[in-house]
């Protein structure tokens, strides 16, 4: 009887250690496979990050996209595998930072000259504003990247804290935009000149110089403010740096609202000063074409800024509408890559803007004479 009692004792003593210890192998696999499922996390696509509900608490620092210390319920990001090949990748880290340094090497002293020679070479005070405008956009914008190129030179993290690289995305989109914009404002004023030279004669040139440059900064100083009222720079313990501005939580408010406010800012800011560079220009061509005289070299040189203006910003421009349409519309955002890549023109362009400026005086003082405006001057000018 004793016997008995004893075997059955052991016999339960030995199915409670079985069953203990299958409860906890079992748990440790639910811990593994939680472990694993927060890897599979970064899956990430840059641009986007899908925020979705895990057994995480956030870290010290910058509000993190990928939370992995276990405790109370917090927020995690789903990401998918383009944005850690941008932000790992060759593109980001050398070719678009090295395009950068480039740019800054050959437009940071041109547009200085023109700034500190710029009325030596004006026609007017009312040409002196907008290019004096269109140089200070440029320098400011060329300034802006140095941050930018440490940025993707170290690895795309950023380590200047949330208020610069809110400044640094502010500054960047919005003196693009202003640039182009200031070139329009020119296209405009060539096209009055050439085409409307009665009406360009009777006109307040430098009150409109000066209240067109004005315009163009209140409204895209107004434009980008969204950019500085929301966070910018996100930390990904996972891959071991902090993004700016390259990977957003999209769906969650308020950034939610950035996709529909950034179609709207590339449609204004690219979108209609391209529009008007392209009327003004076959305008000018049509109507010296018609004149009778050869404005051969005058045509050539103002084909060829068109040209260059058309090539440094339409891809972008494009890119980034096609990127935000399909972003609201579906979701995808793999064409963040490619018009991240064409900012770079843009970039370019303010380099260029300088050179292009002084071969369009001097094309215009040695051919160009408007009808209601004759001179004889004959030295390098600014139109």
């Amino acid at each position: 009887m004793w016997r008995k009692q004893e075997k059955d004792q052991t016999l339960a003593g030995i199915l409670f250690c079985l069953t203990v210890g299958l409860s906890l192998q079992d748990n440790e696999e639910k811990v593994n496979k939680t472990k694993i499922t927060a890897v599979a996390v970064l899956d990430p696509r840059t641009f986007n990050g899908r925020r979705v509900q895990t057994n995480c608490t956030a870290e010290a620092g910058p509000p993190s996209l990928v939370h992995l210390s276990p405790g109370a319920p917090g927020l995690d990001v789903r990401l998918e595998d383009p944005a850690v090949a941008y932000t790992t990748g060759l593109l980001s880290t050398r070719l678009i930072p090295s395009a950068y340094l480039l740019a800054m090497a050959v437009g940071i002293p041109s547009n200085a000259y023109i700034l500190a020679f710029l009325r030596l070479r004006a026609r007017s005070f009312s040409t002196a504003v907008l290019y004096l405008s269109l140089a200070l956009s440029d320098l400011l914008l060329l300034l802006s990247l140095a941050l930018r190129v440490h940025y993707h030179l170290n690895g795309n993290n950023w380590v200047f804290g949330e208020a610069a690289c809110r400044v640094v995305t502010a500054c960047f989109y919005g003196n693009v935009y202003c640039s182009a914009h200031t070139i329009a404002c020119v296209s405009l004023k060539r096209y009055l000149a050439v085409v409307r030279p009665f009406l360009y004669r009777r006109l307040p040139k430098t009150a409109w110089a000066l209240g067109a440059s004005l315009g163009v900064w209140g409204l895209f100083g107004v434009a980008v403010m969204p950019e500085l009222l929301v966070r910018q720079s996100f930390l990904l313990p996972r891959l071991g740096f902090t993004t700016c501005h390259d990977i957003l939580p999209l769906e969650d408010s308020p950034h939610a609202l950035l996709v529909p406010y950034r179609l709207a800012l590339v449609c204004l800011g690219l979108l209609v000063p391209f529009v008007v560079c392209a009327w003004t220009h076959v305008a000018v061509v049509q109507h010296l074409g018609r004149s009778g005289l050869d404005w051969t070299p005058f045509i050539r040189v103002s084909t060829l800024v068109f040209l260059i203006f058309t090539v440094c910003f339409a891809p972008s421009g494009v890119l980034h509408i096609a990127h935000y349409v399909r972003l609201s519309t579906s979701g995808e955002d793999g064409l963040y890559v490619y018009s991240s890549a064409t900012v770079c023109l843009c970039c370019f362009h303010s380099c260029l803007d300088p050179f292009l400026c002084i071969l369009m005086s001097r094309t215009t003082a040695s051919k160009l004479r408007f009808a209601s405006l004759r001179r004889t001057q004959q030295t390098p000018v600014l139109v």
